[in-house]
């Protein structure tokens, strides 16, 4: 059963989606801001699959608590839920270390549809081999790594490694970084990659 840390400080919003959650099979736990979100994540050590996480919380805003996550080593997937629709805002969160992105008011199967998808690219990454090639996958369109200009992308560890240095890479920037590749020296459109990266509809807006 996958764990799930909902961040959402409206209680009434919190103990709907969990109660929905819990429905489709997910184990939720409820944190009511981003304090309480760091402190079971990096001082608790509680292990969850991925966490939904608010922007407009109190104290400590979703920015900040992904940021700090991310500071701090902790790589768990992010699915920001946020009624700040705006495309800075949008870009803020990926800056901050967020997988994924979904305003508010959203669809319950939109919700679950994102979730589960970042739930499989994370389960994939994790059971890629130490050679890189994940189960049923083919070598020729999966690239375990990829070298350019004295840089390395490692995408079965999520990292991108710069001589000495390490960048650790969230599932949204490989997943992103992976299609590039894989499509290199061709011209990509943004709706293939809001089709094929993002998991979107074509005619999303």
């Amino acid at each position: 059963m996958k764990r799930i840390l909902l961040v959402e400080d409206e209680q009434h919003l919190a103990n709907g989606l969990r109660f929905n959650l819990e429905a489709e099979g997910y184990a939720v736990e409820i944190a009511s801001d981003g304090e309480a979100a760091l402190a079971l994540l990096l001082q608790e050590r509680r292990s969850f699959d991925a966490v939904l996480l608010d922007v407009m919380l109190p104290g400590k805003d979703g920015f900040e608590v992904a940021a700090e996550l991310r500071a701090a080593g902790q790589f768990v997937p992010i699915l920001m839920l946020t009624a700040r629709g705006r495309a800075e805002d949008v870009l803020r969160g990926f800056e901050t270390g967020a997988d994924d992105y979904l305003p508010k008011p959203f669809e319950l199967r939109i919700l679950l549809a994102r979730l589960g998808g970042l739930l499989r690219r994370h389960q994939w990454i994790q059971q890629t081999p130490a050679n890189g090639v994940a189960a049923n996958s083919k070598a020729d369109s999966e690239p375990a790594a990829f070298e350019f200009a004295g840089k390395t992308i490692d995408f079965g560890a999520l990292e991108l490694r710069v001589g000495a240095r390490t960048v650790q890479l969230t599932l949204m920037e490989a997943d992103l970084l992976r299609y590039l590749v894989k499509h290199e020296g061709q011209a990509v459109s943004r709706r293939n990659l809001l089709e094929e990266v993002w998991g979107l509809h074509e005619d999303t807006d």
